[in-house]
């Protein structure tokens, strides 16, 4: 299993990834509260926020007072259990800062949202009958790693290959990933994990970032131009040089 843990961030403070921050500490407040209610409590909680795809429909009626139109929102706040907490939030620590800074944070955040909507959407197309309830921010967090490699595909990111630290591109990374969703697709039934979400969120994240990104910014590019409104360089010809070469 690739666990990315950390990846060379050529965007400097003031700006900080508030959103992302934000994102983060609101899932894990969620599951704390989760974690802490009775197992009655919870099942309400579930049923009250999680995606249905035969309640979206209209097949059958919203398990709670949330409109189903709205736990499309919703759902990508809750998860099932710890490890799918953590794997989604290491993602969007890692990816999260850089599309939040190359975007803006009100844009990022429609962007996260639409993300996870999209990958609601593909799980009810898949089968709009089912009665199985979605939950997760996977969908979301699908279309800002697409995104991510399609800023920087020639990041350098660490990553841990079971326990050993390695450092590769970011497309490695991100095509491992890509591919890995595709390839559990043609599983998808006989599997807990919603893949058509991650896919329906890669989809959309692919089609609505070229569309919103700041103009100055270009795709699929191993160095990329930041204004000195982002980046402060400094005087100093060593430091312009070794931040710049933090592009690569």
């Amino acid at each position: 299993m690739v666990v990315p843990i950390y990846d060379d961030n050529p965007f400097a403070p003031p700006l900080k990834p508030v959103v992302t921050w934000c994102l983060i500490a609101i899932n894990l407040a969620i599951f704390v509260y989760e974690a802490g209610a009775s197992q009655l409590a919870l099942d309400r909680m579930i049923d009250t926020f999680s995606l249905t795809p035969a309640a979206l429909t209209g097949e059958m009626s919203a398990r709670g007072w949330v409109p189903a139109w709205a736990t499309l929102l919703t759902y990508q706040f809750f998860h099932a259990d710890i490890l799918h907490l953590l794997g989604n939030m290491v993602f969007l620590w890692v990816f999260g800062d850089d599309i939040e800074r190359a975007l803006g944070r009100f844009r990022f955040l429609a962007f996260f949202l639409l993300s996870g909507i999209g990958g609601g959407l593909a799980f009810v197309a898949n089968d709009p009958h089912s009665e199985i309830e979605l939950i997760g921010a996977s969908g979301s967090i699908a279309g800002v790693v697409v995104a991510y490699v399609m800023l920087r595909p020639c990041a350098k990111i660490t990553v841990l290959i079971a326990v050993i630290p390695l450092r590769i591109s970011a497309y490695w990374v991100v095509g491992l990933f890509v591919l890995t969703q595709l390839w559990n697709l043609g599983a998808s039934s006989k599997s807990e994990v919603a893949y058509w979400a991650h896919f329906g969120g890669m989809l959309t994240g692919g089609l609505l970032f070229p569309l919103i990104k700041p103009a100055w910014i270009k795709l699929f590019q191993c160095m990329q131009p930041v204004p000195d409104t982002l980046v402060q360089i400094g005087p100093n010809p060593a430091a312009r040089a070794a931040r710049l070469d933090n592009l690569r």
